[in-house]
């Protein structure tokens, strides 16, 4: 024992690892000492080397009565006393000591065979007794510990072992017994009615004893299961829903019993799934009293405490009514009936507790795996989905978190079975469901399901949807509801196209799209039931309304704006490309609905168009149609071009169409694109250069093709309809290969910033002009009328108008009011018949100011407000412009007009207030994002252009008080510094540098900081090192000892990128090393005597840079590098340091000059042993490591670098 007794204390440990470690030491050591088992005379046993006769005596002494429990006759002592202990430690409290111990005895019980069934109960039934003086919390212990206990013995399989133990020579027990089984099952049917909340566990322990003799094969068996009906059914008259699960498992493994008998007269029908028995059952399994309504002596169900978790008397009944795909066993009884009745009809009735519909939500969790295609609808029952809906609708229900936890189980459920989506999704929008299943819910479950459905359930959804069109045949239906159903139908269509996680197939994409076509523009005048449009299958019923039509012209142009941001795979011979706004065939979808539109119209019999274009209207769109027949037959460079002028025009035809009747039709677009199109794309001349001698003859003043395209879109981008600026943008990126100069500036004009006054005369001015419009039309229209009529009309209107101005500005009149009751005057009511009061000048005088200051108010009020909407609308219409800009420059990297982008995105930037914050963010991002880090490199470039921004660049750099755009600006110039170096000009843009670092050295207000030079430093090494005299000269100059301390870190900086420096010669080094220990030197001494007032920290910087530096001479020429530094002046400056007043509490300025001298030793001799340099460098690396405080950790990371090359 001295070997397992330290292992039942970690038995007890809050660690599931700790607790299953310890219980396989325990169960092996004591397996190992069961093995040594050695027989005495005198029936007692021991271990092979265990211990003596006196060590017995004193177990013996130890144990008192528990000798008579006969474990000690064929068990080694640790045995026996272990399985004392475990079954003592199940009553203790102690952390997790129960689950530990039960743990570790049902093993122990499962591994050894020299104890009985009868001696194991004996000793659990005599350990959990329960005595009077017990409290409260003992009691629970020694309940829990009989519980526990029992379920070690059935589940280590010891009450139905088989086998006998041999107790001596002459007799023999069984390891199992009738009667300890029947001990068993009664001590459970005793604990589970002493204690409530016991019972379901006492249960469930019972039919964990049923299964395992079930499988057993002891020959006591049948008269086992005999035992147990009887105890259970006979001398336990009360139902539970613990006895509905023994009920259903013992009905099953003993079907000749009278069970007619044994479950009335609380059941009609023995099988306690009967539909007659349902209404009982209800009541049993929510765990209220059954009403004997009839008078029968019906037996009372027992109540209990209510909890969350749910009784497993589920699980035993979805095995019988739904066993699942992969059971073998046929389901039994009616699901459909039972989940009305006690789920939907109970659990989740109008009056039903919240506990109780907390239970029906976890019921319809665990039946939702179980069901298949036909069993589905028996789940989503009328009071289930109204409970859903109301507690998923709200956050503040008290069931909403599994509402959402149900919602989530139905995605992940359709996940893991695609093909039962579309059945899920008819019972979320049929008849319990609702059509704004989504909208109510607030939830996206019905997107979801969508997305996790394949392409045949998507179509099975949209033949749904389509024939739900029409009322129902049979019985009229409410015109109301039948609107009501055929916009969710508009609706739900738009959102299959919408929605980007759905999988696209160009077949029902296309039948979408085609419905839409024709109950959007077209009168369905005959149906053909054998037509390819299923819009054409059957003639509306009752018709569309206006409003619907619209809502379908609306929504055709929708979906075709959110296919234009859709890619789809286009396979073109062995070749396969993702194109956008294009079906699987190449053809763009918008090609697709004209085809349709024209088929259609050509189609007189059976359809008819709504509204008919006008002539000239007509006319336009037919010379579209024939150009966008001739650009399909480019294929020479022109081809993508040509793409977007087919898309463009196809766009604007297709916006012809669905224009609304009445509606002022602006072909000023079209004949813009119709224009361009016969210019760029000229069927006579193909050649480039022919295309601009023809542009020249027809007309020298008229703009370039695409700058006509790209207005015509900048036009686009000015409405608010989302399918015009998708078509916009989709078009632009197609022709982004055509732009030239002029289209860049016609594009950079919009972004330019204009004065809020402007923009608001100019809205001003367009109300004008619209205001003239009407009064025109209203002139033209009414000069046949009388004079007479037409005062009347005048007196009517004028009378409106005041009505309007009355409800409008009640606010107005309000403060007018408050001003005249302020000077002591009454606002006329005009039911007084007194003689009015006249003012005199005085009081004028005195509410005149007031007047004036409300009249002014409110006319500053209406002028904000218009002035808001303006600045707000140009700001969006900037918004979309930059994604124009962004298109460009991601589609041509290389193209050489970026660079006229460069200064208006900077004037952008810099020019926008705090209310243009996104259109600032998107601006940067471009510039930062997309143009300066770009891989590519503009081409052809103009070297003057791009020294005149570079210059530009520099101008901002030095007057902008911004870090974020000094670093914005920054980022500009490395882009234009590659570009030259590119071109082999750099040398002009590094001057700028030279002129930029002596403003920042120079003058106090210059806005530059050292960032800005150390990202060129850093970028491009090898040119910034002609600024090294420029640093070193302009830091003795430096207008404070601030930016000097910064020209030494430069100074740092550019010395520690020597080491890339590939083209440098070793004696442009050495010379600006000598100057710079010169300068240094000098520095530190005049620092030392006062000429000059540097802090330790900044002479510190001081040093730093001349260790740097000598360092980095000693790795080009570990010989002349000596000569140049002269460690003798630098041995002295230490002992300077250490005798100055001011510096001799820095200690770590003379250790750093001491460590310069290190470096700068002189070499004795070039050959030298190999054990020496060895030694010298470890010499050094300790040096090193022991002031590395001083060294800036860049440094460090830099000569390692140069080591390993």
């Amino acid at each position: 024992m001295t070997t397992t007794l330290p292992l039942f204390w970690h038995l007890s440990s809050t660690s599931k690892k700790e607790r299953l470690d310890a219980s396989v030491k325990l169960i092996g050591a004591l397996e190992q000492f069961q093995s040594q088992l050695v027989p005495t005379n005198n029936s007692r046993v021991t271990p092979g080397s265990g211990s003596d006769e006196e060590d017995g005596d004193e177990e013996e002494d130890e144990e008192g009565p528990s000798k008579s429990d006969g474990l000690d006759l064929l068990n080694v002592q640790d045995v026996s006393y272990s399985i004392r202990r475990l079954v003592r430690g199940l009553a203790s409290p102690r952390e997790s000591s129960r689950l530990g111990f039960a743990v570790a005895l049902t093993e122990l019980l499962s591994r050894i065979q020299t104890v009985t069934c009868a001696q194991i109960v004996a000793l659990i039934v005599n350990g959990s007794k329960v005595q009077g003086s017990m409290s409260g919390q003992e009691e629970r212990d020694v309940l829990f510990a009989r519980l526990f206990g029992l379920t070690a013995v059935i589940q280590s399989g010891l009450i139905v072992r088989t086998g006998t133990l041999n107790t001596s020579a002459s007799s023999a027990t069984d390891a199992s017994a009738l009667s300890s089984f029947e001990e068993v099952i009664k001590e459970l049917l005793v604990l589970g009615e002493k204690k409530s909340w016991l019972r379901e566990s006492a249960w469930w322990t019972i039919n964990l004893a049923i299964d395992a003799l079930k499988d057993s094969q002891v020959a006591w068996r049948s008269d086992a299961g005999l035992c147990t009906i009887r105890q259970c059914f006979v001398d336990h008259d009360t139902w539970s829903p613990e006895k509905v699960a023994l009920t259903l498992k013992l009905q099953t493994l003993y079907p000749d019993q009278d069970w007619r008998k044994l479950c009335s007269p609380a059941f009609k029908n023995p099988y306690l799934l009967h539909a007659g028995n349902l209404q009982n059952l209800a009541c049993i399994l929510k765990e209220s009293g059954i009403e004997d309504n009839d008078g029968a002596d019906v037996p009372k169900t027992t109540t209990g405490n209510w909890k969350p978790q749910l009784h497993f008397v589920w699980d035993t009944i979805l095995d019988q009514l739904l066993p699942g795909q992969n059971s073998s066993q046929s389901p039994r009884g009616s699901f459909q009936e039972f989940f009305r009745i006690v789920v939907d009809e109970s659990l989740f009735s109008s009056t039903a507790s919240i506990e109780r519909k907390y239970w029906g939500f976890q019921v319809f969790q665990k039946a939702l795996p179980r069901v298949t295609q036909d069993t589905m609808p028996m789940l989503f029952t009328k009071n289930f989905m109204r409970t859903w809906i109301n507690h998923l609708s709200k956050p503040d229900r008290y069931l909403h978190k599994i509402a959402r936890q149900t919602a989530t189980d139905v995605q992940a459920f359709v996940q893991s079975n695609p093909q039962l989506g579309f059945a899920l999704i008819l019972q979320l929008t049929g008849v319990n469901g609702s059509h704004q299943f989504d909208r109510l819910t607030k939830t996206k479950t019905v997107e979801s399901i969508l997305t996790s459905m394949d392409a045949k359930g998507i179509e099975n959804y949209i033949e749904y949807l389509l024939g739900q069109v029409n009322g129902p045949s049979q019985t009229p239906e409410d015109i109301r509801a039948i609107n009501s159903r055929r916009s969710w139908i508009i609706e739900q269509l738009g959102g299959l196209i919408r929605s980007g996680s759905i999988p696209k197939n160009d077949d029902w994409v296309q039948s979408i799209l085609d419905w839409l076509v024709v109950h959007g523009l077209f009168t369905v005048k005959k149906k053909i039931e054998k037509s390819h449009f299923l819009a054409l299958h059957s003639i509306p019923n009752p018709l569309f309304s206006d409003e619907h039509r619209q809502s379908c012209r609306t929504r055709l142009l929708t979906c075709i704006g959110d296919l234009n941001t859709q890619t789809s795979v286009v396979k073109s011979g062995d070749k396969t490309s993702k194109m956008s706004a294009v079906a699987s065939d190449g053809e763009f979808w918008v090609s697709k609905v004209l085809k349709t539109i024209q088929t259609l119209m050509a189609d007189s019999k059976h359809v008819s168009l709504q509204n008919n274009l006008e002539d000239d209207v007509l006319v336009h769109c037919t010379k579209a149609q024939e150009l966008t027949a001739h650009l399909k037959t480019v294929t020479d460079e022109r081809q993508e071009a040509a793409k977007g002028v087919i898309l463009l025009l196809s766009a604007t035809v297709l916006e012809q169409y669905c224009s609304d009747e009445g509606d002022e039709i602006n072909t000023e677009a079209l004949e813009a694109s119709i224009d361009g199109a016969t210019r760029m794309f000229s069927p006579s001349k193909k050649s480039k250069k022919g295309r601009k001698s023809a542009s020249a003859d027809t007309d020298p003043s008229a703009p370039e093709p695409v700058d006509v395209f790209v207005d015509t879109i900048i036009g686009f981008l000015e409405k608010s309809t989302a399918y015009m600026r998708t078509v916009g943008n989709q078009v632009f990126a197609l022709l982004s290969g055509a732009v030239q100069e002029s289209t860049i500036d016609l594009i950079v004009t919009q972004l330019e910033r204009r004065d809020p006054a402007e923009l608001l005369e100019d809205a001003d001015e367009d109300v004008e002009m619209e205001v003239i419009d009407d009064e025109q039309d209203t002139g033209s229209n009414g000069s046949d009328d009388s004079e007479e009529e037409s005062d009347e009309n005048d007196a009517g209107e004028g009378n409106d108008e005041d009505s309007n101005d009355e409800e409008e500005d009640v606010e107005l009149r309000r403060k007018i009011e408050e001003a005249l009751r302020v000077n002591g005057i009454e606002a006329a009511t005009g039911d007084s018949d007194e003689e009015e009061e006249l003012m005199d000048d005085d009081q004028m005088m005195a509410i005149d100011e007031q007047l004036a200051a409300v009249f002014k108010t409110r006319a500053n009020e209406k002028k904000t407000g218009k002035g808001v909407d303006v600045q707000r609308e140009a700001t969006h219409f900037k918004n979309r412009v930059l994604d124009l800009v962004d298109t460009f420059v991601k589609k041509q990297p290389s193209s050489p007009l970026i660079l006229r982008l460069l200064s208006p995105l900077i004037d952008l930037i810099s020019g926008t207030g705090l209310d243009e914050r996104q259109l600032c963010d998107k601006a940067k991002g471009i510039l930062r994002s997309r143009i300066t880090k770009s891989k590519d490199i503009p081409n052809n470039i103009d070297i003057e252009l791009v020294l005149t921004i570079a210059s530009d660049v520099h101008t901002r750099a030095r007057k902008v008080h911004s870090s974020d755009m000094l670093a914005t600006l920054s980022q500009c110039s490395l882009y234009l510094f590659r570009i030259l170096a590119h071109s082999n000009s750099e040398k002009h843009l590094v001057q700028l540098y030279q002129e930029s670092l002596a403003d920042f050295l120079g003058r106090k207000n210059s806005a530059l900081n050292s960032s800005f030079f150390q990202d060129f430093i850093r970028r491009h090494s090898a040119s910034s090192w002609v600024l090294r005299n420029d640093l070193l000269d302009l830091s003795g100059r430096a207008v404070n000892a601030y930016r000097q301390g910064q020209a030494y870190q430069l100074l740092e900086t550019l010395m520690s990128q020597l080491s890339a420096m590939g083209d440098i010669t070793f004696s442009e080094v050495a010379e600006f090393a000598s100057r710079l220990q010169k300068v240094s030197l000098e520095v530190v001494t005049d620092a030392c005597t006062d000429k000059v007032s540097l802090s330790a920290a900044q002479l510190k910087e001081v040093l730093k840079l001349a260790l740097v530096a000598a360092r980095q001479t000693q790795r080009l020429d570990p010989v002349s590098h000596a000569e140049i530094w002269q460690s003798d002046s630098w041995r002295s400056l230490a002992g300077r340091l250490s005798s100055s007043e001011r510096f001799k509490k820095s200690a770590g300025l003379p250790k750093m000059c001491e460590q310069i001298v290190r470096i700068t030793k002189p070499v004795p001799s070039v050959k030298t042993d190999a054990p020496a340099p060895k030694t010298k460098r470890k010499a050094e690396e300790s040096l090193e490591t022991e002031d590395a405080s001083n060294v800036p950790k860049k440094l460090k990371r830099k000569k390692i670098k140069s080591d390993k090359t």
